[in-house]
């Protein structure tokens, strides 16, 4: 084997057992070095030149790439998961007929999908949809990705939260635990400027919410401004706001319009 190609396996090797072990320190570490390394390999992106170890140089850069996007991850580092998704995607597009395809592929574009709906990016979810096969919009990864946006776009944020439940793979809670968070700002948005007040079992059945104690812990941590006083949730910004909002002055304006039809009825 070639040297370079066995030192960047061998480091590969490393990554993936500090990535078992949770050791981001060192799984970035080893990232940086293997990026480094790779950039030697003619036969990857944006070049693909014909190399006696093309075919095995491609795999092992997909395989780091997947690695780089599941360790972003695991580390919540949104900016980082875009970075490696977009460095990894051309192994997916442009090489994909020269390589068996990854088992990891779809769960990764599902996982982009699941991110896209997160940061409400729609337009650029649908137009990943748009470029993937029939067979890829078969998959359960991708169908979990596609269920969840029409549910969010319906309203149903009922069958949003309780899809946490039944992920395709374990590397899409950290971005279902996103979107719940997502969901139930919107549900409490909403609610706050439907009701000046809630009973709290209503105010926690309605931000699907299991116990009080979550319900609490949510307004400690999203809405310190709410109070809960006798059993109610009281939704002080909606007070604060209605409060605030000035009378219109409907007999001035009734009065300047008979005016204006006066002088118009004149000119005519």
């Amino acid at each position: 084997m070639d040297p370079k190609l066995t030192e960047v396996s061998q480091l590969f090797e490393r990554l993936k057992a500090a990535l078992v072990r949770n050791d981001f320190d060192t799984c970035s570490r080893l990232l940086s070095q293997l990026k480094v390394l790779l950039i030697e390999f003619k036969s990857l992106p944006p070049l693909f030149a014909e190399t006696p170890n093309a075919v095995q140089e491609l795999t092992l850069a997909r395989d780091i790439y997947e690695h780089a996007v599941v360790l972003s991850v695991k580390m919540e580092d949104q900016d980082a998961f875009e970075r490696d998704f977009f460095q990894l995607k051309p192994y997916y597009t442009d090489v994909g007929n020269r390589l068996p395809q990854s088992p990891q592929e779809y769960p990764i574009l599902g996982l982009n999908l699941l991110r896209l709906l997160v940061q409400n990016r729609i337009a650029e979810f649908h137009t990943e949809l748009e470029l993937l096969s029939s067979n890829a919009l078969e998959n359960p990864c991708i169908k979990h990705a596609v269920e969840l946006e029409q549910s969010f776009m319906e309203g149903a944020y009922n069958r949003v939260l309780t899809a946490r439940q039944t992920v395709p793979h374990e590397t899409y809670v950290y971005f279902m635990d996103l979107l719940a968070r997502t969901v139930r700002d919107e549900i409490a948005g909403c609610s706050e400027k439907a009701y000046d007040s809630l009973k709290v079992e209503d105010a926690r059945q309605m931000l699907l919410l299991s116990s009080d104690k979550e319900l609490f812990e949510y307004i400690n941590e999203e809405h310190p401004e709410w109070e809960v006083k006798n059993g109610w949730l009281v939704f002080n910004k909606a007070k604060d706001s209605a409060a605030s909002c000035k009378e219109i002055p409907s007999l001035q304006l009734i009065n300047q319009t008979l005016s204006y039809a006066r002088e118009l009825e004149r000119i005519v």
